[in-house]
């Protein structure tokens, strides 16, 4: 007999099928003791009414791997409206011991870092599988949209000779005896590929050794990235910035709607054209609003990313918002500069319900203008040989964008630390599991 999974269970009703997964659970009502039988695919109920299986059943620790055959009944009452009956049980593998998290429950109760720590036992749980389905979708999503638009998907080097975006948030490493650094993105890399393809996407991890220890920020995390050619200005970016997120919302809506229903998670609505505000304009709103001294800061706090996304709900009903020109002084060396407002850049951040989601805008072209960029660093171009090779041999205006993962699943579900929403998260103090 054939394995089936718990999702297939209401397409046998009335027949003998064979299940395989975890003990879940149990629970005895009167002489009938019951059985949750777990896999990847969701939970079947399964009905014990011979003592010696119920014998069998009770002396087994939670998250024994089991194989269960029976008789698949309609039952409205049960998980999913079928249970199985008259079943066989059979152990194909006994824990060594019990586990240290309480699957059985809706909702995990043990602190972050105990979930952490356990991470491959607390990543069985229903809930927790839920938002890396949700972020699975999205990873799908943003994927078809942007293949939709003439993109090709590229994988860069993750070990790189020079820091991408400058400063010294990079992690070292001994290359053969010479210094490398671990990428802070594929910048670099996607900007060449534009000269090849004309617009290209990357998905893959990024690392940044910043001292961070907040509950928005790791240490690795996946970026979204995209850069396209041919384009007017950051305003064009953005546009493509929006269909990515556009295809990125469809896609969890159409893969992942169990999860969002079992999370309580509302998929927000991307418009057309999301709004958007000039940076400088921001702060005098919020100066306007809050009474806090804030025009003139090179980069907007958390603080005021919240109170723009309140702004963005309470005056445009959208749960996202642009915020352009940023200063030039927290932008890196290849931003394109306004040159109708000098010490500003034409480069955007996207806020998603009041946290920054996106950064992108237009980057230099010219070969000339690279090389002035880099002296005005304090550096010399040699390092940048392989880089700027693109810049001398010709490239168009272009642009893009890097999407964090994490930060959009942990917005769409509400987690209240971005470490929820990672498999396995690095930080300044976590190395394992």
């Amino acid at each position: 007999m054939q394995r089936i999974r718990t999702s297939e269970v209401s397409a046998h009703a009335g027949r003998r099928v064979r299940l395989a997964g975890w003990l879940h659970g149990r629970r005895q009502l009167g002489r009938v003791s019951f059985l949750l039988l777990r896999d990847a695919a969701g939970i079947t109920q399964v009905v014990l009414g011979e003592p010696t299986v119920i014998e069998q059943v009770a002396e087994l620790l939670p998250e024994t791997v089991l194989e269960v055959e029976g008789l698949i009944v309609r039952a409205d009452q049960a998980p999913g409206g079928f249970e199985l009956h008259e079943p066989t049980v059979c152990v194909l593998s006994a824990p060594a011991e019990a586990p240290p998290i309480e699957l059985r429950r809706p909702a995990l109760k043990e602190q972050l870092p105990t979930i952490l720590d356990h991470a491959p036992v607390a990543l069985r749980h229903p809930r927790s599988q839920a938002i890396f389905r949700i972020a699975a979708a999205t990873l799908g999503g943003f994927r078809s949209a942007l293949d939709a638009q003439g993109f090709i998907e590229i994988q860069t080097p993750k070990i790189v000779g020079s820091a991408t975006e400058g400063g010294s948030s990079v992690f070292g490493v001994d290359y053969f005896g010479r210094p490398a650094y671990l990428a802070q993105s594929p910048q670099l890399y996607k900007q060449i590929m534009v000269g090849v393809f004309e617009r290209v996407y990357e998905t893959g991890p990024v690392f940044r050794a910043e001292p961070h220890d907040t509950a928005r920020h790791l240490s690795e995390y996946v970026s979204l990235d995209a850069e396209l050619g041919f384009i007017e200005d950051h305003f064009t970016v953005m546009s493509f910035a929006r269909d990515a997120v556009a295809g990125m919302v469809a896609g969890v809506g159409a893969n992942a709607a169990e999860p969002l229903e079992l999370l309580g998670a509302e998929l927000p609505e991307v418009r057309g054209q999301i709004p958007s505000v000039d940076f400088e304009e921001a702060q005098r709103m919020i100066e306007r609003a809050t009474g806090e001294r804030v025009v003139g800061e090179p980069d907007l706090a958390p603080a005021h990313e919240r109170w723009l996304g309140d702004w963005a709900r309470g005056e445009h009903r959208s749960d996202f918002l642009f915020v352009t020109g940023f200063p030039m002084a927290k932008r890196p060396f290849y931003t394109y500069p306004d040159p109708e407002r000098p010490g500003f850049s034409r480069s955007f951040d996207l806020l998603f319900r009041g946290l920054e989601l996106t950064t992108g805008g237009q980057r230099l072209h010219r070969y000339e203008d690279y090389l002035a960029a880099i002296a005005a660093r304090g550096e010399r171009p040699e390092p940048y040989e392989g880089y700027l090779q693109a810049f001398r041999h010709g490239m168009p205006p272009h642009g893009g964008f890097a999407i964090g993962l994490e930060r959009f699943v942990s917005r769409l579900v509400g987690a209240a630390n971005i470490r929820e929403t990672t498999l396995f998260p690095r930080d300044r103090t976590r190395l394992s599991p």
